[in-house]
């Protein structure tokens, strides 16, 4: 089992200037090392599922370190005091989604979602709507009727939200028109009414994606991918 001190001495001697300057640009602040997502991925290959040095990792208060924590811990063994533990720390958008994508995970995705998505602190509430993004449709999770509440609440309160969250709900909102036609035509209605989403990403490249195209893009993409499944099922002639 690796300890935290060698894992920490991995990831600094991979680390790079250029990296850290980009990583800032997103939020990131020091202590961070400017580690690739491909050398975290490398590093934390083996390490998945060790609880006990994700803590470890999470502790140490860097960057790159908290990020490898939330990739290597086991999301059925996360509690909602831990979750909530490593939440008070978080100060950008990067661990906020990672914490979300464990989150997402665990089985206590609605329980954590529902306790943050109305708070008025960004990250908080940027967690929460990131976890209705990638859990969307998973109907053990959330009913249609759901989802129809949160359409309600995302046109309602979407333009009042901090800068974040509305990127977040506007993921939300691609997740939910995904779910089913019905909820996707709502989805569209409210993308008419109020997109186009302003997010501020800063000195970055990113972008916040068209809910609509994206939408068609991704039905298409998997209608295209299920049709090529059938066909390598034909028997050949």
């Amino acid at each position: 089992m690796a300890s935290v001190t060698e894992v920490l001495a991995q990831i600094e001697a991979v680390g790079t200037a250029q990296n850290r300057k980009v990583y800032r640009r997103h939020g990131a602040a020091e202590p961070m090392f400017g580690v690739s997502y491909k050398e975290l991925g490398r590093i934390g290959k083996p390490l998945v599922g060790d609880n006990q040095l994700a803590e470890a990792l999470w502790r140490s208060g860097i960057h790159d370190a908290r990020v490898l924590a939330l990739r290597i811990a086991d999301p059925a063994q996360l509690t909602a005091e831990l979750a909530h533990d490593w939440l008070s720390a978080v100060d950008n958008y990067v661990l906020a989604e990672e914490l979300g994508r464990l989150v997402a995970r665990s089985g206590l995705a609605r329980e954590i979602s529902d306790a943050l998505r109305d708070l008025p602190a960004e990250w908080p509430a940027s967690v929460g709507w990131f976890i209705v993004a990638c859990t969307a449709e998973a109907a053990h999770i959330w009913s249609v009727d759901d989802l129809r509440v949160l359409l309600r609440q995302i046109r309602v309160e979407l333009a009042d939200r901090p800068n974040r969250v509305r990127h977040e709900m506007n993921a939300a909102l691609i997740a939910i028109g995904l779910r089913d036609g019905n909820l996707r035509r709502s989805v569209f209605a409210i993308d008419r009414a109020v997109g186009p989403i302003i997010v501020d990403h800063g000195e970055t490249g990113c972008k916040t994606p068209a809910i609509t195209p994206y939408v068609e893009r991704t039905l298409a993409h998997r209608a295209a991918r299920s049709a090529l499944g059938r066909k390598r099922k034909q028997p050949a002639s």
